[in-house]
C-alpha cells in the first residue's frame, strides 16, 4: 500500500488507491529481452538426413496435353490458341471428355500470380482437377534445358 505526504503537515498519511505500475513495466521489459533472445531459436532449420524412395514414378503419358499461359494472357491447348469462352468444350473435345486426365500447365515468366490461378480456376470450373505445373529444367551452369513436365503432387484447389 502506498502513501501519500501531504503538503500541510500532521502525522496523519494518507492512503493512496492508485496501482504502482513499475513492477509491471519491470516484469514485462524482462519478459521481452527473455522472449527477444528466445525467438531466434525457436526458427532454427533441424537438418535431417532423409531416406530415398524406392517408389517407381508415376508413368508419363505417351502425349501430354499442355495447356499454355502465353505472355498476352491468351490460351493455348497444345499448340491451338482457344478463347477462354469455348475453353471448357475444346478441353473436353481433347480428352475425349475423360476429366481424369492430367493437365499439364505451363505459363510465361511474365504472367502474374493471379493470371495463373484464373488459368487453374477455369481448368477447375471444367472438372479437371488433375493439374502437374511445368518448369524448365536448369543445368548446373545455370543454363535453360528443355522443358519437361513436374507434377505438382496434388490436385488444385
Amino acid at each position: 500500500m502506498a502513501a501519500r505526504i501531504r503538503e500541510t503537515g500532521g502525522d496523519d498519511l494518507e492512503e493512496n488507491h492508485e496501482i504502482n505500475v513499475t513492477p509491471f513495466i519491470d516484469v514485462i521489459l524482462v519478459l521481452l529481452i527473455i522472449f527477444m533472445v528466445a525467438a531466434p531459436l525457436a526458427t532454427v532449420d533441424v537438418n535431417v538426413d532423409l531416406p530415398g524412395s524406392t517408389a517407381t514414378p508415376a508413368p508419363r503419358p505417351e502425349t501430354p496435353l499442355f495447356l499454355t499461359l502465353k505472355s498476352d494472357l491468351t490460351l493455348a491447348i497444345g499448340n491451338d490458341s482457344v478463347s477462354r469462352d469455348a475453353f471448357a468444350a475444346v478441353l473436353a473435345s481433347r480428352t475425349k471428355g475423360n476429366r481424369q486426365t492430367r493437365i499439364f500447365l505451363r505459363a510465361d515468366k511474365s504472367v502474374g500470380y493471379g493470371d495463373l490461378m484464373e488459368a487453374m480456376n477455369l481448368l477447375r470450373r471444367a472438372g479437371y482437377l488433375k493439374i502437374a505445373l511445368v518448369g524448365l529444367d536448369t543445368a548446373s551452369g545455370g543454363e535453360a534445358a528443355a522443358p519437361a513436365p513436374e507434377p505438382s503432387g496434388s490436385p488444385a484447389p
